[in-house]
C-alpha cells in the first residue's frame, strides 16, 4: 500500500505539470490585466502602464511568464509556484495571493466539509434504505426528495433556503437562522463557547444548501448499487449458510455497494467546488468562492492561476484517496 501510494503521488507531477500549463495558457488568452487601465479617463501616464507591465511581468514572452510562474528564476521574490509564491497582483504589490488563498480557504474548508460528510451520511443511509424497503412509501419519498434537490439549480435553491431563513426569523421575531456572512459582524468580547456557536450558526443554512446538491446524486447511485448488490450470487449464498441479516448487510452488501459510490464521490468533487462558488456568493461568505469571483471582477491572472491550481490540486488528491479506499472496501483488490 505504502509503495503504490508513493508510485501514485509520483505519477501527480506531471499531471499537475500538465494542468498547470493548461491553466497558464487560458488565463493568459482571457484576457488583459491591464485592460482597465489603459482606457481609464482621464488616461494614465504611459510611464505608468509600463511600470505596471514590468511588476505583472506582462513585458516578457509567453515562455518565460510561464517558466518565471512556476519557477520563480529571474523574478523579484514575489513569483514562483515551486516556491509558494503565486506572483503579483493587479491590486497591488501589498496584496499577497498566497496569504488571501490561506485565509480564505479555512473557511471554505469548514463548509465543506461539513457538507461533505453530512451528504455522504445522508445519502448512505438513504440509500440502503431505498434498496431494502423498493418501492414503499419510504422510497418514493426519499426518492421525491432527491429528484427535487437534483433538479434545483444550486443558486436557486441556496437562495430558497436563505429566504426561508429570513422568513422564519421574522415570524419569530429572532435570528435563528445566520442568513449572511461566515461569522458575525463583531465578534469582540466573545467567548470560546459563543464564537464556536457563532460559526456553527452561520454554518447551517449554506451546509443544508450544499449537503443537499451532493445528497440527491449520491443517494441514487448508493441506492441503484445497493440493489444490485442485494440481487447478486454472493449476498444469496451468504444468507443461504443461515448468517444473520444484518452481517450479511454490513459485511457483504454495503461494503461492496460503497465501491460505485467512492467513484462517484471523487469525480463530483470538482462539481462541489463550483457548487461552493455559488453557495458562497449567495451566503457572502469571504471564502475560497468569493475570491474566486473577485479575481474576475479584476481580471486578477495570477489570483485566478493560484485558485485553479488549487482547485485541480484538491480534485486530484480527493481520487488517489479513493484508489486508496478501493483496496480497504474490496478484500480482492491488493496493491503490489
Amino acid at each position: 500500500m505504502l509503495a503504490y501510494t508513493v508510485r501514485r503521488l509520483l505519477g501527480t507531477i506531471p499531471l499537475l505539470l500538465a494542468a498547470s500549463i493548461l491553466t497558464f495558457l487560458l488565463i493568459d488568452l482571457s484576457g488583459d490585466p491591464l485592460a482597465d487601465l489603459r482606457v481609464q479617463q482621464p488616461p494614465v501616464p504611459e510611464e505608468v502602464i509600463k511600470a505596471e507591465e514590468a511588476r505583472l511581468y506582462l513585458d516578457r514572452s509567453l515562455p518565460e511568464r510561464y517558466v518565471l510562474w512556476l519557477t520563480g528564476i529571474g523574478g523579484n521574490g514575489d513569483i514562483g509556484l515551486l516556491r509558494g509564491k503565486f506572483g503579483p497582483s493587479v491590486q497591488g504589490a501589498d496584496y499577497d495571493i498566497g496569504h488571501a488563498l490561506a485565509e480564505r480557504l479555512g473557511t471554505t474548508l469548514r463548509l465543506v466539509s461539513a457538507a461533505l460528510l453530512l451528504a455522504l451520511g445522508l445519502a448512505i443511509l438513504s440509500g440502503v434504505i431505498s434498496a431494502l424497503r423498493q418501492y414503499s412509501m419510504v422510497d418514493y419519498t426519499l426518492t421525491l426528495i432527491g429528484f427535487l434537490a437534483l433538479a434545483m439549480p444550486t443558486f436557486w435553491l441556496g437562495a430558497l433556503i436563505k429566504e426561508a431563513g429570513v422568513w422564519v426569523n421574522q415570524q419569530t421575531g429572532y435570528t435563528i437562522f445566520y442568513t449572511v456572512g461566515a461569522t458575525s459582524a463583531d465578534t469582540r468580547g466573545f467567548t470560546t463557547a459563543q464564537l464556536l456557536a457563532d460559526h456553527l450558526g452561520h454554518l447551517v443554512l449554506p451546509t443544508l444548501t450544499l449537503m443537499l446538491t451532493g445528497y440527491a446524486a449520491w443517494s441514487r447511485y448508493q441506492r441503484t448499487s445497493m440493489l444490485e448488490v442485494l440481487n447478486s450470487d454472493y449476498v444469496r449464498l451468504a444468507r443461504a449458510k443461515g448468517l444473520p441479516n444484518r452481517v450479511v448487510l454490513r459485511r457483504h452488501a454495503l461494503r461492496t455497494a460503497l465501491i460505485p459510490l467512492t467513484t462517484v464521490v471523487a469525480v463530483t468533487v470538482a462539481g462541489t467546488v463550483d457548487g461552493v462558488i455559488l453557495i458562497e456568493t449567495v451566503f457572502q461568505w469571504r471564502g475560497l468562492g468569493d475570491f474566486f469571483v473577485e479575481a474576475i471582477k479584476r481580471n486578477d491572472s495570477y489570483a485566478l492561476m493560484g485558485w485553479l491550481m488549487l482547485s485541480g490540486t484538491a480534485v486530484i488528491i480527493a481520487n488517489l484517496i479513493a484508489d486508496l479506499l478501493y483496496g480497504v472496501l474490496d478484500p480482492r483488490i491488493r496493491y503490489e
